[in-house]
């Protein structure tokens, strides 16, 4: 599977931003989908991620009440809603996809997108 990641951009803190990440092939609605990003210096870290119906879906606590992840299916997209963003969160945001289980680590992940900078100044 092919991944697209897009809306990126430069913020203020508090501000709010929507990635989206498109997929290619029929069978995105299999897929597990995550978010991953990675800070200049620092090691890819895992975001989010969302059961392929979207029923499920896991957090990092840095994020929890602050970003929503959400899925469509019918668009092959998945969604990553970023509210209040602090400067902390300035990274590159990677979207990823597995078959299996919601699981935190890169190394489970077997197709990347190429990664939308976020940057948010304070």
């Amino acid at each position: 599977v092919q991944l697209q990641a897009s809306g990126g951009g430069l913020v203020q803190a508090g501000d709010s931003l929507r990635l989206s990440c498109v997929t290619s092939g029929r069978t995105f609605s299999s897929y597990v989908m995550a978010w991953f990003r990675q800070a200049p210096g620092k090691e890819r870290e895992f975001v989010a991620a969302i059961s392929w119906s979207g029923g499920n879906t896991d957090y990092t606590d840095s994020v929890k009440g602050r970003f929503t992840v959400s899925r469509d299916n019918a668009k092959n997209t998945v969604y990553l809603q970023m509210n209040s963003l602090k400067p902390e969160d300035t990274a590159v945001y990677y979207c990823a996809a597995r078959v299996g289980g919601l699981l935190r680590s890169t190394k489970w992940y077997d197709s990347w997108g190429q990664g939308t900078l976020v940057t948010v100044s304070s």
